[in-house]
């Protein structure tokens, strides 16, 4: 734990509830409104169940941060919209082809960009993906980590046969120098074949050459900026509307918290009423007679418990239900000197 410490920061009380609103939102993400991080807080919450690890308190709290997170991505757009070059590469690609998975897609490079990539295409519904890097055994391991889709894998050299049967090619090595120019595709194009070039690598791995072929759409780094830009804009202005949300959220958490002060005064409320009505219950029976009790002591003790239950309903309603804190230990003082009650011993 020592050496853990220097890693780890303390947060409390409220700090602490609306960091892990703000988490289960996306606020706190490096991508703001990153959708994966509220299935990563659902699956916290069920492993601290699973393991006995989260009690009254934890279970509570984790719940109304799953709230928050499902209500921010459903009552703001801050889930929308690409903002990473991965991300904006593939959904200008899905914009302009529309049906990905009719597409033949060729990725040149097995790096981090490149399973962003994939990950991305398979949302969109891309089924045809091809991985090409210059050592296969790691082109491999990156379509392995997608065993859903049947990923064909190819060493570099094959490069201008696998693109020559692509329709969407992303590039995203570290070359130095361009893997793609015009001379090189118009050896390989059929003449009226549609091809989409969309290059992520810096530098670029695709010759500016290339848009002077007709048939050839190209698009480079520079191009997605813009649209990353705009979209991180967008991000901002949803967060502030998810603060809105959060703060509500945080309020609701509150007060619930707050309310479990009144659960020591209660519970011997009705401790000392249960003992009440059992002795008097009691009483009651054995001047009925034991014949009588033993035939009608169900429907005696079901009358004596409603008759109970019916009485202190509504004070503990009320009593929980009392938002402002003063209030609210007022009202436990009154039912604590009333009743005599000895909450310390409970």
């Amino acid at each position: 734990m020592v050496s853990l410490r220097r890693h780890l920061f303390i947060l409390l009380h409220q700090d602490a509830v609306m960091h892990l609103l703000r988490v289960a939102a996306g606020l706190d993400s490096l991508v703001l409104g990153e959708g994966q991080i509220l299935a990563q807080v659902k699956n916290t919450h069920k492993l601290g169940q699973q393991y006995n690890g989260i009690k009254t308190i934890l279970n509570r709290l984790f719940k109304q941060a799953i709230t928050a997170g499902k209500r921010v991505r459903t009552e703001t757009s801050i889930g929308t919209g690409a903002v990473s070059i991965s991300s904006a590469a593939v959904e200008l690609a899905h914009m302009k082809l529309e049906n990905l998975a009719a597409c033949r897609v060729a990725i040149l490079g097995a790096g981090k960009m490149s399973r962003l990539l994939v990950q991305h295409l398979i949302s969109k519904g891309a089924e045809k993906i091809s991985i090409l890097n210059r050592s296969l055994g790691r082109a491999e391991e990156l379509a392995q980590q997608f065993p859903e889709l049947k990923i064909q894998t190819h060493p570099l050299s094959r490069l201008m046969t696998v693109i020559a049967e692509s329709d969407l090619v992303f590039t995203s090595t570290s070359a130095s120098e361009p893997l793609l120019d015009r001379a090189k595709l118009e050896m390989i194009l059929e003449p009226k074949r549609a091809l989409m070039l969309i290059d992520i690598s810096v530098p670029r791995n695709v010759d500016a050459d290339v848009n002077e072929l007709a048939n050839v759409q190209a698009f480079n780094v520079d191009d997605l900026k813009a649209v990353v830009a705009q979209n991180h804009e967008t991000r901002r202005q949803m967060a502030r509307e998810a603060e809105v949300i959060l703060e509500e959220e945080l309020e609701a958490f509150d007060g619930w918290w707050r309310s479990l002060e009144t659960i020591s005064t209660i519970s011997c409320l009705r401790n000392k009423i249960e003992t009440i009505r059992e002795q008097e219950l009691e009483k009651a029976l054995s001047r009925l007679g034991s014949e009588f009790a033993e035939k009608h002591q169900e429907v005696i003790e079901a009358l004596t418990r409603g008759i109970v239950n019916k009485i202190l309903h509504e004070p503990m309603v009320q009593l929980r239900a009392q938002q402002d804190v003063e209030a609210r230990r007022s009202c436990m003082q009154a039912l604590q000197m009333l009743f005599n009650l000895d909450v310390g011993s409970q």
